[in-house]
């Protein structure tokens, strides 16, 4: 097997990658096909943290928009992504994986508390670590949680784990002639609103250098692929 191209990455899943075609809540058979695929990176030597989102279980915009309070609504979409990562946790752990939980959020019954060093310091020594709680903030989403991460720790690239192949100029469920692009950039991205990661996300890789690989999840071994530098999706960069 070639030599990865990246050594560090923060992988960025979806509450609604969990979910599967259940909608809503947790699908364990891709629960864990995600699971024997990030173990399947990690035994390559590549330093693996994560990013889960909550929106299986609750989405605080949603919830604002019925006229719920934005910063309570937005709490408790940390509250949902703490819930995605201790069930990836353990799926991970059933594959033998070394895997902690650091939450933004102190939860220390369930999660260690977020602290840079310490989450380095677990990726040095080969296990997974779970970033939850979003950036432990309301009004900031999980993509830019994932970017924050990204710069915190260094890593060399996000990939963006999707139910589509790539970007694409338009909706491709909903345009059969959508016109799907290998390599943006990040201006690219703003400009045009497509919706990669919202638009505080992208401007943080972007002051950080941060490449994008947003590629499709449900095919099976595509995280392995896009960390060797296959060209399986849509390369978002300089």
């Amino acid at each position: 097997m070639d030599n990865p191209r990246y050594k560090r990455i923060v992988l960025k899943l979806s509450g609604e990658a969990l979910a599967g075609t259940l909608g809503s809540g947790i699908d364990h058979n891709i629960l864990t096909s995600i699971a024997r695929q990030i173990v399947e990176v990690a035994k390559t030597g590549v330093q693996v943290g994560i990013v889960v989102g909550g929106g299986n279980i609750w989405r605080g915009v949603a919830g604002s928009a019925k006229g719920m309070d934005r910063a309570t609504a937005d709490y408790m979409g940390m509250l949902a992504t703490v819930i995605n990562a201790l069930a990836l946790q353990d799926a991970l752990e059933k594959e033998e994986m070394g895997t902690r939980v650091m939450s933004a959020i102190e939860m220390k019954e369930v999660a260690e508390p977020y602290i840079r060093r310490r989450a380095i310091r677990h990726l040095e020594k080969g296990r997974v670590v779970i970033f939850a709680a979003g950036t432990g903030n309301p009004y900031f989403s999980t993509d830019t949680a994932a970017a924050l991460r990204s710069a915190e720790i260094e890593a060399e690239a996000i990939l963006m784990a999707k139910k589509v192949d790539g970007v694409y100029d338009s909706d491709p469920v909903i345009n059969p002639n959508a016109v799907k692009y290998k390599r943006l950039s990040y201006i690219d991205v703003l400009n045009q609103g497509l919706g990669v990661m919202d638009s505080t996300a992208t401007s943080l890789c972007m002051d950080n250098g941060i490449p994008l690989i947003v590629f499709d999840l449900t095919k099976e071994g595509n995280i392995l692929k896009a960390v060797m530098g296959e060209n399986i999706g849509t390369y978002v960069g300089r």
